[in-house]
């Protein structure tokens, strides 16, 4: 049981988080963090947190756990506006789907990043956002990413891990950058494909009747980009390293299938889809 848990950003992440603990009786009491006081009482309405709060320090006070459910590019932000005022006895953990750049962060907002703050990411979430959209099954059979450090405090580590699981994850743990180089090719590139095809045919002159002739394909693969772009941009500026290295293989391979095309090769385009359909339906079972 926490007693008391911080969730700094009570969106469909931290929310359906704070939801899941609650069903699992994991947590006694939720407070959460926002500058906006109308999101908090929102939240407190559906039943997600117990306390709002708007200072930082209020929120902090007494705390056993604190998740940081913020996008990536304001997380220096919000440990720089933690820093005086978080207990050395208080556990950190947060969300982001880039674990490089927040160890960086908290390096810069800390001095060195502390013994019990330990970087996580959880596998799981949808295209939409917002504290009603949060749900206590997010995160049912999902793997969450912990990425600790040499340094990180085992018995925080093994707290953290509790905690995900009472949520019914699937726990398992990572080095930072490698957490970095799959996660940039497994998912920042796939919203990247996404967003740039939707706005490819937005931006064609027919683009009405190509989105009304529209088939499942075309939902099933660009649904992601109905995420929110905010989010994306600052993920896609934080891994930018990872993200360019798997882009460019990606951009090769699609220059070979192009030149296939044109030149009629039927072989080297059966070869690529065959090897395609086949890792798929592995990954399927």
């Amino acid at each position: 049981m926490i007693a008391r848990l911080c969730i700094i950003g009570v969106g469909l992440i931290g929310g359906s988080l704070a939801r899941a603990l609650k069903a699992a009786g994991a947590v006694g009491e939720v407070v959460g963090y926002g500058r906006h006081a109308e999101q908090l009482q929102l939240a407190r309405e559906l039943g997600v947190i117990d306390r709002g709060e708007t200072d930082i320090a209020v929120a902090l006070k007494d705390a056993d756990v604190v998740v940081m459910a913020v996008p990536v590019g304001a997380m220096e932000g919000v440990l720089r506006a933690m820093a005086p005022h978080l207990s050395a006895e208080s556990i950190v953990t947060d969300v982001g789907s880039t674990k490089g750049s927040v160890v960086a962060a908290a390096q810069r907002a800390f001095g060195v990043v502390p013994p019990r703050f330990v970087p996580g990411h959880p596998i799981a979430g949808t295209e939409q956002s917002g504290v009603e959209a949060s749900f206590a099954e997010l995160y049912h059979k999902r793997r969450v990413i912990l990425t600790p450090l040499a340094h990180t405090d085992a018995a925080a580590v093994a707290t953290v891990r509790a905690l995900w699981l009472a949520a019914g994850a699937e726990v398992v743990e990572m080095d930072v950058q490698h957490h970095d180089e799959v996660l940039a090719a497994t998912s920042h590139l796939p919203h990247v494909l996404a967003y740039t095809l939707v706005d490819t045919l937005a931006r064609m002159e027919e683009h009405t009747e190509i989105f009304r002739y529209a088939a499942g394909g075309f939902r099933d693969f660009t649904r992601i980009a109905s995420s929110d772009p905010r989010m994306w941009h600052d993920i896609c500026l934080a891994n930018r390293d990872a993200i360019l290295k798997v882009m460019d293989r990606y951009a090769a391979d699609l220059a070979a299938v192009r030149s296939a095309i044109e030149r009629g090769d039927g072989a080297a385009l059966l070869g690529t889809f065959g090897r395609a359909k086949q890792a798929r339906d592995e990954f399927k079972q």
